[in-house]
């Protein structure tokens, strides 16, 4: 049998980096604005109705864990890397997010907004509904994700990479798409402006065009 490989990410991080600090420290540190939570690892956390704003996190792997209403807004990653873990009712909006990892994780509707990418792998993560809406990013690669209506309004997408998503119904207004491969993906009911300039220089599959010409009202006949 063989497997496939995984994601490339971007993490630097020794993924195998045991517990250093438990888990009332770790909320002590989010909630008083203490010292930035580093070169540590936490399996099967549960954190509800925390506000970790302002929070900074460098070489940090988070496996297993629930996050319940955390608002991480305007915090920064380094080097973080999330494995299985869950994300209800969060918010990243304003976040830095540098040289960070998702895999089989769980965010459906949580925001990016506003923030900065430099260097993100999703892989195998139900992101359905996230908000990535005037993200600046540089550098981000995703594979096997559902981000099936996601909102990219105003966003700066620049050496993005994705293969193999649902990007159903997502919208790309004013977000160019020059230069993004979308032809393992599913695109179908993708939202542009009226005079779709977004999809100007974007690589589809010649089946897909069949979709796109949807958007401007034309149908083709079957014989």
């Amino acid at each position: 049998m063989i497997t496939a490989k995984r994601l490339r990410g971007y993490a630097q991080v020794n993924e195998n980096i045991g517990c250093h600090m438990s888990e009332d420290e770790l909320v002590t540190a989010l909630t008083t604005g203490g010292p930035a939570i580093a070169m540590t690892g936490f399996h099967g956390l549960e954190l509800t109705g925390l506000d970790a704003q302002d929070a900074t996190f460098n070489q940090v792997v988070f496996r297993d864990c629930i996050f319940d209403g955390v608002d991480f807004s305007r915090s920064g990653f380094t080097d973080v890397v999330f494995e299985g873990c869950r994300f209800l009712s969060c918010s990243m909006e304003a976040c830095w997010l540098n040289r960070m990892d998702f895999r089989s994780c769980s965010a459906p509707g949580i925001s990016f907004a506003k923030g900065r990418f430099t260097g993100v792998a999703m892989e195998d993560t139900q992101i359905r509904y996230a908000n990535f809406s005037e993200v600046n990013i540089k550098g981000l690669r995703v594979r096997s994700c559902s981000l099936a209506e996601s909102a990219w309004r105003a966003t700066r997408l620049s050496g993005a990479a994705f293969d193999g998503c649902d990007l159903s119904r997502a919208e790309f207004a004013r977000t160019s798409l020059a230069g993004i491969d979308f032809s393992s993906c599913d695109i179908a009911g993708i939202i542009v402006s009226s005079d779709f300039r977004e999809l100007r220089g974007c690589i589809i599959a010649p089946e897909q065009a069949t979709e796109l010409i949807g958007l401007l009202g034309v149908r083709i006949r079957e014989d």
